[in-house]
């Protein structure tokens, strides 16, 4: 059964991936090709046998013999080792057995030493039959591997010619009769022949790999454009149902109130309060639904500026100090002197910051929250501390997709599930660095990390 082709790899090149392949397609009818190579040892034996020498024949038969063997073990091998194998092991396969075929193919031609003019016309003819027979067979079954074909025939044809040149040469003194020549002169047109020939049918085995290559490569494009569209969908849907989840709720909560204030007027002062938080709890997840398309879209708009972080932190403390009193909370705002101003968007990067405090006082419970900026290289990193209940390591990602909650997580029962989402895509819409470490129980640590003056704002966003 042939074995399923593997998937291209990355990691190879296209040139490697099809050259480790046509190994493949060669070593696949390898073992058909060795035992009908094999079966024709006995034919050439039965032809000369009687006309020869049998010292001779014996010892080529037996050469042969040891060859067949040698074959045979390098093919268990590669079944064993690398038929499965990647791109590099079928590329160091050949570059260590590769003489394996050449070397077949002089001691086939060998065999000419025996009978060439040497025996009856009826002899040598069959004789050079099948040595012709085995080179033109070796055009149709190399020819998935050019190098190993041209190997293979190189070898053949110039041990053939060598045999014709030791009889004119060595036996008969250059006293040879012209036929020799002329036999040598066909020898070569054979081996031109065969080089041709081989080349074209290896063009086309390498045209069809080249082909399977590319489909393979865009099925797998395919499928991670279909997985990515997959996700995305199931993105959409989870936000639609998560959004109506926490709006039905609020909603809701009018619809009683109203019915209520209806039918009991007199309990307005009670009643408008609570209309009012609701109200503001709809309004404040519009806002945020709001936010996410334009972010999406890419309409949210950018006004990059040179901006003070100590002014800001200070406006920023001024405007959640309240907050933090209320909750029984110390907050510490620092920053370190002479920092340099940075590259940004001031009201986006009031968002991000407020979003960051406001989540650090809602989720503490007790302690404090510390805002620090401090110099990072050319830049500055503003740094969110707090004391909260903290959040689990394989969370971390988590908490920065929309309407994603903490599961058993105090406090996430009232939010919405996209403050760290916006603070996310905030981060990567100016170019600022974003990064988070927390444990539970200990409280949890945001850093954004912007640019200096003249820096461009290209720092992807990175989450741990």
């Amino acid at each position: 059964m042939k074995p399923e082709t593997p998937t291209p790899a990355c990691s190879s090149s296209e040139s490697d991936w099809i050259d480790a392949e046509l190994i493949r397609n060669l070593m696949r009818t390898a073992p058909g090709t060795q035992i009908t190579a094999a079966l024709i040892i006995p034919v050439m034996f039965a032809v000369l046998q009687g006309v020869v020498p049998m010292a001779g024949l014996g010892l080529w038969t037996v050469a042969m013999l040891m060859f067949s063997v040698l074959r045979f073990w390098v093919m268990r091998h590669y079944s064993l080792h690398v038929a499965h194998a990647g791109t590099d092991a079928q590329l160091k396969f050949m570059a260590c057995y590769g003489w394996t075929w050449p070397l077949g193919a002089c001691i086939w031609a060998s065999v000419g030493l025996l009978f060439f003019d040497k025996t009856p016309l009826a002899t040598q003819f069959l004789g050079w039959l099948i040595i012709v027979g085995i080179g033109t067979f070796a055009v149709t079954s190399l020819s998935n591997s050019i190098r190993t074909l041209r190997s293979y025939v190189s070898a053949l044809v110039l041990t053939c010619a060598g045999v014709i040149l030791w009889r004119i040469a060595v036996d008969l003194r250059f006293e040879a009769a012209a036929f020799h020549y002329w036999l040598l002169l066909l020898v070569g047109i054979h081996w031109l022949l065969l080089l041709r020939a081989g080349q074209g049918l290896y063009e086309t085995h390498r045209s069809y790999v080249e082909l399977q290559y590319r489909n393979g490569q865009l099925i797998d494009s395919l499928t991670q454009q279909t997985q990515a569209a997959l996700e995305a969908v199931a993105i959409k849907n989870r936000f639609l149902a998560n959004a109506a989840h926490d709006i039905r709720q609020p909603v809701h909560a009018l619809g009683l109130y109203a019915d209520w204030l209806n039918n009991e007027p007199e309990l307005v002062a009670e009643i408008a309060p609570r209309i009012v938080e609701s109200t503001k709890a709809v309004n404040a997840l519009f806002d945020s639904l709001f936010d996410l398309a334009k972010l999406d879209s890419g309409k949210t708009r950018v006004h990059v500026e040179a901006v003070d972080v100590g002014r800001l932190l200070k406006e920023m403390e001024l405007q959640y100090r309240p907050l933090a009193q209320t909750r029984g909370l110390a907050l510490r705002v620092s920053s370190a002197p002479g920092l340099a101003l940075v590259q940004s968007d001031r009201i986006l990067l009031q968002r991000i910051v407020g979003n960051l405090l406001g989540n650090a006082l809602k989720y503490t419970e007790s302690g404090g929250v510390l805002v620090a900026a401090r110099r990072a290289g050319q830049g500055v990193r503003i740094e969110v501390w707090d004391t909260g209940i903290g959040i689990e390591s394989q969370y971390h990602a988590e908490v920065f997709r929309e309407f994603y909650k903490v599961p058993n997580h105090p406090g996430t029962d009232d939010g919405f599930g996209l403050g760290l989402a916006i603070v996310a895509r905030l981060s990567q819409r100016l170019g600022h660095g974003l990064s988070m470490n927390s444990q539970p129980g200990r409280g949890s640590v945001f850093k954004l990390t912007l640019q200096g003056p003249g820096a461009a704002l290209a720092q992807p966003f990175n989450m741990p």
